[in-house]
């Protein structure tokens, strides 16, 4: 389709079980179907756990779109940042660290683009970059969300930390170009 070949990897994100592939219009594909899940939060754990970032602005788009693309923290293209704002951690002028904002539905905002550069993992970066952006989303009074792929034990766990539980089991449908 179209659609898939403008935006590689471009798909439906839906309950699990529901059959949105049977509904999709004649020509359309499917490349792929990935399980996920969808965690929310209304309220983030205690941490005294901080680190200095600063809000990215155009002049990072290269270097997010470069992060991601390294670290793979799931769909993030070029225009991603644009649904933010992001916020990111840097070291020697490089982005080492961000996290950000993507979807928005009415009492819900997602945590998105969470990632850190492989060589400064372990330093609470990403902790600390999503405890920032779930505080500023709870206090206008929203619930946070996120998808995390639904095999990645260890990354569901991490956000249960936060004070993300799994609220429904999902999947993603990649459209076939």
């Amino acid at each position: 389709s179209e659609l898939a070949r403008a935006y590689p990897g471009a798909g439906l994100i839906e309950v699990e079980g529901t059959a949105i592939a049977d509904v999709l219009p004649v020509g359309v594909g499917v490349a792929s179907r990935i399980p996920l899940v969808q965690m929310t939060a209304e309220a983030l754990t205690p941490s005294s756990r901080s680190v200095a970032y600063e809000t990215l602005t155009e002049a990072d788009a290269p270097a997010m779109l470069a992060l991601a693309t390294l670290t793979k923290p799931g769909p993030f293209r070029s225009s991603t940042r644009k649904l933010g704002p992001f916020i990111g951690v840097k070291q020697d002028g490089e982005l080492i660290a961000m996290a950000g904002r993507r979807l928005r539905v009415d009492g819900f905002t997602e945590l998105s683009g969470i990632c850190t550069h492989p060589d400064h993992r372990g330093k609470g970066l990403a902790a600390a970059l999503s405890r920032a952006v779930v505080a500023e989303i709870l206090a206008t009074g929203e619930t946070a969300f996120l998808h995390a792929f639904a095999d990645h034990e260890a990354t569901i766990a991490f956000y249960g930390s936060l004070g993300f539980e799994v609220r429904a089991r999902m999947t993603y449908t990649v459209l076939a170009d």
